[in-house]
């Protein structure tokens, strides 16, 4: 296991410095706080940021991306700095609305039906990747829709930790929005992957809430999607020794957990 220690005058500057060394990115890395940075009163009293950086074991044994990944995301990027599609607020509202009438508010624009374009869009994505046999099931849930796909190739679909998953999630969602009249919330889903992905988060939550209360000092997660750290906030909605909050800018927003002393 690849670990190192390293100091900078705040945590943010600390770990940049260990990724450099490393040579490694944010989600390849575990980070522990050791001391938070302390800028001081005129120079007295300041003190530098120290963590902890481990390379996740996986990442020792392989270092090669997930080209597949990466090129959806990179595509999702491109599609998102030129869409108006307002992601978190917008999902939010929608996101309890669990009532099963049809999706009214979904009406053909240019006679364009928003769920068939979608399905086409991700079907053509899927034949890029080489999966060919692709099928699509959507279910509309009110203001929702989720697409259940199925392939013998549902790990390529998934990518490392969801990565490929959410990021043909995201490109569903502009797709849907953009000939359809209200915002309506797109879940793609393989395999129970979301399911299984809750489960695991919700355990890693409480894992690391236990971790951080142990050593008395503030756990530092990898970057995830809103929703990813909207599990592990609502896990630990009700212990009253830690609390959660999210650091960063989107892509890159993480969450921390910090012990209540």
């Amino acid at each position: 296991m690849k670990q190192i220690t390293q100091i900078g005058a705040s945590v943010d500057e600390a770990l940049h410095l260990a990724l450099q060394k490393l040579g490694v990115t944010r989600q390849q890395v575990e980070v522990e706080v050791l001391q938070e940075g302390k800028k001081g009163f005129l120079g007295f009293g300041a003190k530098q940021a120290e963590i902890r950086v481990t390379l996740k074991e996986e990442q020792e044994q392989s270092n090669t991306p997930n080209v597949e990944a990466t090129e959806v995301i990179e595509l999702v990027e491109n599609l998102a700095n030129a869409s108006d599609l307002k992601e978190d607020k917008e999902f939010q509202q929608v996101e309890g609305n669990d009532n099963n009438e049809l999706l009214e508010d979904v009406n053909v624009i240019q006679n364009v039906d928003p769920i068939e374009k979608a399905k086409e869009y991700v079907t053509n994505i899927a034949r890029e990747m080489g999966i060919q046999d692709l099928k699509i099931e959507v279910e509309n849930k009110g203001k929702r829709l989720l697409f259940k796909l199925d392939s013998e190739k549902a790990a390529l679909l998934i990518g490392k930790h969801g990565a490929t998953l959410n990021a043909l999630q995201q490109l569903t969602q502009l797709v849907v929005n953009n000939t359809a009249k209200t915002f309506i919330s797109v879940t793609l889903d393989v395999e129970n992957y979301r399911d299984r992905r809750q489960a695991t988060l919700e355990q890693l939550a409480d894992r690391m809430a236990d971790k951080a209360v142990r050593t008395g000092r503030k756990v530092v997660l990898e970057p995830m999607p809103s929703y990813e750290r909207k599990v592990i906030h609502n896990a630990l909605a009700n212990r009253i020794d830690i609390e959660t909050y999210s650091e960063g800018t989107e892509p890159n927003r993480y969450l921390v957990i910090e012990p209540l002393k």
